[in-house]
């Protein structure tokens, strides 16, 4: 698949919007919209798990084009932990239980709005990559790193 485009992000929010999903860039994909400079192959996106969002995810997901299973609406509708989406227009992960973020509650109130986009604050990005513990999340940790230290003398 190819890289996530800015255009996606674009439609990942507008839909969402239309359907009143409450949701946070996270990963690569929210680095990457806080300033990152680098590419990522997918958007994760951390949901925050009621049934209500769930039911909207849902809908705003069937908006975009994904051809979702019942048993994957259901799981997003229940708020799986971990759900890959490779049956739609790009490849799409849906965390509802990120590790090292306890709470969607906490990572809202941490949110850094980028021209509508609702995005992870960059501590709580490299937070979820450092718990995740994954080599390509380790390899990454350093450059995420200076990328917030860089952040902080920008603002």
């Amino acid at each position: 698949m190819a890289a996530f485009e800015y255009r996606q992000a674009q439609e990942v929010r507008d839909a969402f919007a239309r359907h009143g999903v409450r949701y946070l860039f996270i990963g690569k994909s929210g680095a990457i919209l806080l300033g990152y400079p680098d590419t990522t192959q997918d958007a994760d996106l951390f949901v925050e798990k009621s049934t209500a969002n769930g039911d909207a995810t849902v809908g705003a997901l069937r908006e975009l084009g994904f051809e979702l299973s019942e048993a994957q609406a259901e799981e997003i509708r229940r708020g799986k932990d971990f759900i890959q989406l490779k049956n739609g227009p790009f490849d799409l992960d849906l965390v509802f239980a990120p590790d090292g973020i306890e709470r969607f509650e906490d990572a809202w109130r941490r949110r850094v709005d980028v021209e509508g986009f609702p995005v992870c604050s960059i501590d709580d990005i490299i937070a979820s990559k450092r718990a995740a513990n994954r080599a390509k999340d380790r390899e990454s940790l350093n450059r995420l790193e200076a990328f917030r230290e860089y952040l902080k003398r920008r603002d």
